[in-house]
């Protein structure tokens, strides 16, 4: 990383101009990163802890949780403080931090809900076959295969972004180093490098993403078939919430990443920002508690923990014992 002589920070984009609405961001950043490491907390403790939960379902959305704790963690916290102390500096090494963090865990995510619309497929068009596609050791292979895929194109793109010669200043246009930002300070053509290693992510993303589109139109015509209301129900509740985390994490981050310049601004970079990045890791844990069609068992056992955490007697619940 040839930069880190020329350029030793950048500044990051400031949500406001006065301190009073600096603190409103801070204050609103607060309760939404609270509020996604309360819900992912609870889905991972709820899951580890509760027996019952020990599903491939399950086992994948305690993998997205982590990731989602990963993902908010990595640029939430840092625009939270930069607000709370009226600052915009990040060191550079901060910045390719986060840059590789971020690329990282939502690389991972997308592999992820790859694979759990597979786990959807599978779980309703091919049930019979169940336990044998989705062991507990296929499992495990499927969420480290999402995770060293993440890290691997993390690598390559951090390696690639902060190789480049950056000659364009160092305001970076966003609340966290984000590489679309970072190039626009390149000041040669060997940025076309990187857009390159873009173009070929984007068709691997744009593999799984028709990968997932199959698996749904599978499963909606299976579910149609199904002659029962309470099929119907049972089916659509376990599908939606995921089809709507899809949609939203893909939508804004391709957005983000390949929308034509004569439309970027600051503003509007900033939203679909926080759409792909903020709301996500946040909204997740409720989306799939409230529609998934065994919710009675996560409710269950995330009562239980807090009653364990909040009122603890002197001893474990049941769950927490073989």
């Amino acid at each position: 990383m040839s930069n880190h002589s020329s350029i030793t920070e950048f500044l990051l984009l400031a949500f406001a101009d006065t301190q009073e609405l600096q603190l409103l961001h801070f204050w609103l950043f607060l309760g939404i990163y609270l509020a996604a490491l309360l819900g992912n907390g609870l889905i991972i403790t709820a899951v580890a802890c509760d027996h019952r939960l020990h599903t491939p379902m399950y086992f994948f959305l305690l993998n997205l949780s982590l990731l989602n704790l990963g993902s908010i963690s990595t640029t939430v916290p840092k625009s939270m403080a930069n607000s709370l102390w009226d600052n915009r500096a990040i060191s550079f090494l901060g910045c390719a931090a986060q840059v590789f963090l971020l690329v990282f865990l939502m690389s991972a995510e997308y592999f992820l809900l790859t694979v759990m619309a597979f786990d959807r497929y599978v779980a309703i068009c091919k049930p019979l076959h169940y336990g044998t596609l989705l062991g507990s050791r296929a499992c495990v292979h499927m969420a480290a295969a999402a995770w060293g895929c993440g890290f691997l194109y993390a690598v390559l793109h951090t390696a690639n972004t902060f190789s480049l010669p950056l000659c364009q200043g160092n305001a970076v246009d966003q609340f966290f180093c984000e590489i679309p930002q970072i190039l626009k300070l390149s000041c040669s053509d060997a940025y076309l490098r990187e857009v390159g290693v873009l173009v070929v992510s984007v068709f691997v993303h744009f593999c799984c993403f028709v990968f997932i589109v199959l698996s749904y139109v599978q499963i909606f015509r299976a579910v149609l078939r199904i002659p029962s209301e309470q099929g119907w129900h049972k089916a659509f509740s376990t599908c939606l919430p995921h089809l709507a985390v899809d949609s939203l994490f893909i939508s804004t981050g391709i957005f983000a990443y390949l929308k034509p310049p004569s439309i970027s601004s600051p503003s509007l970079d900033l939203v679909v920002a926080v759409l792909y990045s903020v709301v996500p890791p946040a909204m997740n844990p409720l989306i799939y508690s409230m529609r998934n069609h065994k919710i009675k068992d996560l409710k269950n056992a995330m009562r239980k923990v807090i009653s364990w955490t909040f009122f603890n007697n002197s001893k474990l619940p049941v769950f927490f014992h073989k």
